[in-house]
């Protein structure tokens, strides 16, 4: 049996019963749709994938916490940078853990009232009569006095695991500790010494407070720099000055006279030194000179012995040698003539430079 036709359709082939045709239909939209739900469910496996992929950046490291827990032990447990794998969230979160940049906090108990605006425009706030000890924060010196102190602290994390879980908060855990080791250091030292005397001693014992304080809490820090400031208080603050200034004043004047005495020691050392060479070099000369002298007299002795007369005749000779040799002007008078005349007036002799000078 055909099927019927109508228009410009001519039946070909073999006639194909309806249910085959809707079979057929049902069979080609269920393999669409079968091809669609295929694709969908490989772009959503690829982006649950790729949901699970984590870059951890160059200044910072990464724990995973699975369920809440610390994915691995020690140093299995941190991820470093570079592309990481996670179960996607809330079966594993991701905590990330700055370890490369350097973070900061102050200690400011120990500071005078002081509001943000007085800070940030360096401006001193006016003294009051006296000390507002809920106010103002203080410290006290080994030597009974007041003082305020305030400090600065860099530090960098070396233990990420240990800084981020084991403690609610190890910020204020770590400021607990400067401010802990500002007053540990104040009464180990007197106003004088944490004002100027000594001011690196002091802020080496803070610093040494702190990091025996971290290393015996395990806060998983290592120090970088500390800042520490020292002032007193503002109703006494000028006296403090002065007494400063005069310190200041005292150290250059024994600093100038500590100079002006090493450079006159210097001086006559190397003069009693240049005298002592001096004196020891003539002394050298002349017993060099009287010992020549002996030899050479103790050699013509046999001479004298046979003709006194012969060897001081030769050693008048030889005086008056040496005389004539080191006389410029020279003048002989004969025997026989009863007078001498002179010409004290004559004009002085110019020497010429000979050729060559």
């Amino acid at each position: 049996m055909s099927a019927p036709t109508s228009g410009n359709l001519r039946p070909t082939g073999n006639p194909v019963p309806s249910d085959d045709a809707s079979s057929q239909a049902l069979s080609e939209a269920l393999g669409s749709s079968l091809v669609i739900v295929r694709i969908l469910s490989g772009i959503l496996a690829a982006a649950a994938v790729f949901s699970c992929v984590f870059t951890v950046n160059p200044n910072e490291v990464a724990v995973v916490l699975r369920f809440g827990r610390v994915v691995g032990e020690g140093a299995e447990a941190i991820q470093r940078q570079g592309l990481h794998w996670a179960l996607p969230y809330p079966i594993d979160e991701i905590v990330r853990i700055p370890i490369g940049e350097s973070q900061v906090i102050r200690s400011t108990r120990a500071w005078y009232a002081i509001s943000p605006e007085e800070e940030a425009a360096g401006v001193t706030p006016p003294a009051n009569p006296s000390l507002a000890p809920g106010v103002d924060g203080h410290v006290l010196t080994s030597d009974g006095n007041i003082l305020h102190v305030r400090a600065s602290l860099r530090y960098r994390i070396s233990n990420p695991v240990a800084h981020t879980f084991e403690f609610s908060n190890a910020t204020n855990l770590l400021r607990s500790a400067l401010d802990n080791a500002i007053h540990w250091a104040a009464v180990r030292h007197t106003a004088d010494d944490a004002l100027y005397k000594k001011r690196v001693q002091f802020r080496d014992a803070i610093r040494l407070r702190v990091a025996d304080l971290i290393e015996r809490h395990g806060l998983g820090v290592s120090l970088d720099t500390l800042d520490v400031e020292v002032a007193a208080p503002l109703f006494v603050k000028a006296y403090f000055d002065s007494v400063i200034a005069a310190e200041q004043e005292r150290s250059k004047k024994i600093n100038e006279a500590q100079g002006e005495f090493d450079r006159i020691t210097r001086e006559a050392s190397g003069e009693a030194k240049r005298t002592l060479d001096t004196g020891l070099a003539l002394s050298n000369a002349l017993m060099q000179a009287v010992s020549a002298d002996a030899q050479f007299f103790s050699q013509q002795l046999p001479e004298y012995r046979n003709n006194p007369r012969l060897l001081r005749e030769r050693l008048r000779i030889a005086a008056i040698g040496r005389v004539l040799t080191n006389a410029t002007d020279k003048f002989f008078q004969p025997g026989r003539v009863d007078e001498l005349r002179l010409n004290l007036s004559r004009e002085p002799e110019v020497r010429t430079p000979s050729p060559g000078r």
